[in-house]
């Protein structure tokens, strides 16, 4: 492996692209580490020190790398980018002008990828505001008193609004030019860099929290997990597929077989996303009235907040399943293959072209989600089992969406690396 890297770095071009990405990273974790103007980071410190991880904004602190609570320039991470993407993917199906845009190709992608730029600027205006209005009434980092900003004016709000919604703008630019120039998907990259910065204090802090016992064993049950990760990221069922020979002028197209790569986690990790961002939106109003005595909210913060009650992980775990479902049919139409199938000569071996190909697919893809989905559910519920029984924090190393991250980014990562050496004659990246 170690050989496979050093022809890596010993090709021209690749180890270009290989140094240009690092040099990102340097750049983009630099600025998750630099400040806003108009925070006071001597207090934000020592609120931070003094807080239980967790709660409410643990899923977008992971993916700013722990910038949020710290209130940086890039605070808002890539959350704003994520969430834009999956609203433009659901309003494809929705609006036909989008769906349309779709099968244009490249130029139709590229338009929608410019409305997605659009989404993510407004998205952070709002996420911008809502942060910082929360760190001026002091409600962000919840039990710390201390003043977060050094003055409460409305010059100082806006400046920190348009400095983090810039920040989110430049963490765009250098997630296209990582996708442009370097190697891999950048915004992907991005995220996974955002959660290997808080994997080592994460993991430690069992450690020195729980002692050595309890830390190999945590390490133990993180390699079983990566090992399973890794195989079902991996696991497909391929369709096969038979194009019938053609006549095209003089020329004969045609009759070869191919297949259709049905993954088991066909969804990814937008169905963990949907159901973290449903269920913090009962924690927000809990926090918003601290002092209410109306039952409705006495419920939710009892049973719908800390995350450790098993009411809690049933619902979670039953909207993770229910995103799956609903995910995968918005993004893999049967009926839209099956027409492409028919129309190119192509079908399935022992299934007739048409209606039967279209139920086939179906019938397989409802089959194999589920699956899927158990594991996402299962995957997702370790951190919170971890927190009821040995009190870790919610963003629990070996497990939930950083698990799934990492994991999912780095074999995605690895096969391009690997595909660039073969293209030059080498062996390939893991033999």
């Amino acid at each position: 492996m170690l050989g496979a890297f050093a022809n890596a770095f010993r090709t021209p071009d690749l180890r270009k692209k290989l140094l240009f990405v690092l040099l990102i990273v340097a750049i983009f974790r630099l600025g998750s580490q630099v400040p806003t103007p108009g925070v006071h980071v001597a207090n934000v410190q020592q609120c931070i020190s003094q807080l239980e991880e967790g709660g409410l904004y643990s899923l977008i602190n992971l993916f700013s790398g722990g910038a949020l609570l710290q209130l940086t320039i890039f605070a808002l991470g890539i959350m704003p980018y994520i969430t834009a993407s999956i609203i433009l993917q659901l309003l494809v199906v929705v609006i036909p002008r989008l769906e349309a845009l779709k099968k244009e190709g490249q130029a139709g992608q590229a338009k929608i990828t410019q409305y997605t730029r659009y989404l993510t600027l407004g998205l952070a205006v709002l996420q911008a505001t809502g942060i910082v209005a929360l760190a001026r009434n002091k409600a962000l980092l919840q039990g710390c008193d201390l003043d977060l900003l050094h003055d409460n004016s409305t010059s100082t709000f806006l400046v920190m609004v348009v400095t983090m919604t810039a920040g989110t703008a430049v963490i765009m630019w250098l997630g296209e030019l990582i996708t442009d120039r370097g190697i891999g998907n950048g915004m992907s990259i991005l995220i996974f860099t955002q959660v290997v910065a808080t994997f080592p204090a994460s993991l430690w802090s069992v450690q020195t929290s729980k002692g050595w016992v309890v830390f190999g064993i945590v390490m133990v049950i993180g390699l079983i997990l990566v090992a399973a990760v890794i195989f079902i990221e991996q696991a497909q069922r391929r369709i096969p597929v038979q194009y019938a020979r053609r006549m095209v002028g003089r020329k004969m197209f045609g009759g070869n077989s191919t297949y259709i790569p049905l993954k088991v986690n066909q969804a990814g990790i937008i169905p963990v996303i949907f159901a973290s961002s449903l269920l913090y939106l009962p924690a927000m109003a809990v926090q918003f009235n601290p002092e209410s005595t109306n039952p409705v909210l006495d419920f939710i913060g009892t049973y719908l907040v800390g995350g450790d009650h098993p009411l809690y992980m049933i619902m979670y775990f039953a909207l993770i399943i229910f995103f799956t479902y609903f995910y995968v049919s918005i993004t893999f139409n049967p009926v839209e293959v099956a027409d492409n199938m028919k129309k190119y000569g192509g079908f399935i071996p022992g299934i007739r072209a048409g209606k039967p190909t279209e139920d086939y697919l179906s019938y397989v893809l409802s089959r194999i989600t589920f699956p899927g989905a158990l594991y996402l559910g299962l995957i997702s519920l370790v951190p919170l089992i971890a927190f009821a029984m040995i009190q870790a924090n919610q963003n629990f190393p070996f497990g939930g969406t950083s698990i799934l991250i990492m994991v999912g980014v780095a074999l995605d990562t690895v096969k391009q690396i690997e595909s660039q050496l073969q293209q030059r004659n080498y062996e390939g990246f893991l033999k």
